[in-house]
Order: structure tokens, then sequence, then C-alpha cells
């Protein structure tokens, strides 16, 4: 049952991110964006690591909704505070679930592909 819930999470992670582009591995982030993606990796990789399906489910739930509401704009820390640790959770099912490592690879390389700026116009477009 859990494995089933884990795949199921990963296929839905390969969906929803906000830029579905083929081309999100090779996309690379300003220098700015990837050092702060790096702090935020070294000070929660122990904590995601630990996290339960109940944490992640509480994580993602929150980043969505706050994401999806047209009202909250988060900051470039909060937005790749999200996204780095979803990313880092796929570390967690890569090893819970070795047989879907390559999976669980690509999706950290897509959530941490994610850019603030592109975040940004898609927040401007909900306000048209």
């Amino acid at each position: 049952m859990c494995r089933l819930l884990a795949i199921l999470f990963l296929s839905f992670f390969l969906i929803l991110p906000i830029n579905n582009s083929i081309h999100a591995q090779t996309k690379k982030l300003p220098i700015e964006d990837q050092l702060i993606q790096d702090s935020i990796y070294k000070s929660n990789k122990k904590k995601i690591l630990n996290f339960s399906m109940k944490d992640f489910d509480a994580l993602f739930f929150e980043y969505f909704n706050r994401k999806s509401d047209s009202n909250i704009v988060l900051s470039k820390i909060e937005f790749y505070n999200y996204t780095v640790q979803i990313a880092t959770f796929s570390d967690r099912l890569a090893i819970l679930y070795p047989d879907q490592k390559q999976v669980a690879v690509q999706n950290k390389e897509k959530w941490l592909s994610e850019s603030y700026e592109e975040y940004l116009q898609y927040k401007a477009s909900q306000k048209k």
C-alpha cells in the first residue's frame, strides 16, 4: 500500500510543477537562486529525510494551496524553501523504493529546476 502511494505521489509530482517543459532538467537558475537552494538543502536535508508521508503531505499541500492562492505571493526564500524540501523528499523515496530511483531522481531535478521568476510570471497571470 505504501509503495503504491509513493508511486502515485512520484507520478503526481512529475505532472504538477509550474514549468512542464521537456527541457526542465537542462534549465539553469541564476547563481543567487542556486546558492539559496544549496543553503536550504543543507539546512533541511536531515529533517526532510526523516519526514513521514503525513509530514510530506502537509508540506506539499501547504505549498500547493499557497501557490494557488491569488492573494499570496511567496518570497524567493519561501518559494525555494518549499521546492527544495519537496525535491529533497525524493531522496527519501529513492532510498525506500530503490526500483523507483530513476523516477525519484527525475522528480528531484524537476523540482530543483523550478524558477522563482517563472513563479512570479505565473502569479501575474493569475491576476489577469
